[in-house]
């Protein structure tokens, strides 16, 4: 069942246009990975996704309803969260407290508190400190555990591992199998070539705002996608 289906989406930033006839589709139960190099128009297309931006195309449904104009807290309570690039915790409340604003949307289903608790573990630890006094890593926990607390049907995950030592950065990507087996889709996008494509079953490469590859990693050459990120070949 295809859950997100787009066909020639255009995306624009007042008269700037930013996305250029792009088309995608994820299903049910898929891990989607959108790689491509520093403003490639990954974090865009999130933001077309999640009504962040101004959009035009001639297809954007969602569970086959239409995304296209809709608000952000609509797209939402629909069944679609983010783990934003750079976290984005609130530095006055606790990490307890950072989790729980993820179920403001008050969708029902198995993602509670005690469930994020399990699956980081860490977190549990430290519950009553400030969100933003831990570390890089933990705070991406709290990101991800956030959004997993409007018990999404689509997790948009932007950039995980920015910032992040490569030992952290293994355990957040160890964490979104287990996500996955729990019913999510997964759509990541990363600048992180290697780490993206392991985890995808299917990947868009973008570059300057357009599709300049896409398909599985199993049956995509290092330099087709090379040449597609870069634009060269390397």
């Amino acid at each position: 069942m295809s859950l997100l289906s787009i066909r020639n989406l255009s995306a624009f930033y007042g008269d700037y246009q930013a996305l250029f006839g792009i088309d995608f589709t994820l299903m049910q139960g898929e891990t989607v990975a959108v790689i491509g190099a520093n403003a490639a128009g990954k974090s865009t297309f999130l933001r077309a996704i999640t009504g962040l931006v101004n959009t035009r195309s001639d297809e954007f449904n969602y569970q086959g309803n239409p995304l296209d104009g809709s608000a952000a807290s609509k797209i939402v309570e629909m069944g679609i969260a983010m783990v934003p690039e750079g976290r984005r915790l609130f530095p006055s409340l606790s990490v307890e407290d950072n989790l729980k604003i993820g179920a403001y949307s008050g969708r029902a289903g198995k993602w509670t508190l005690q469930r994020v608790y399990e699956m980081f573990p860490k977190l549990r630890e430290r519950s009553d400190v400030s969100g933003t006094s831990l570390s890089g890593g933990e705070q991406q926990m709290v990101a991800i555990g956030r959004a997993l607390m409007a018990n999404p049907d689509l997790l948009l995950c932007d950039e995980l591992s920015l910032g992040l030592a490569p030992i952290i950065i293994k355990d957040i990507y160890d964490a979104l199998p287990a996500i996955k087996a729990e019913g999510v889709s997964l759509l990541v996008v990363e600048q992180d070539i290697n780490q993206a494509l392991a985890i995808a079953d299917r990947f868009y490469c973008f570059q300057e705002g357009r599709i300049t590859l896409s398909g599985s990693p199993e049956d995509s050459s290092k330099a087709n996608i090379a040449t597609a990120y870069f634009g060269r070949s390397q």
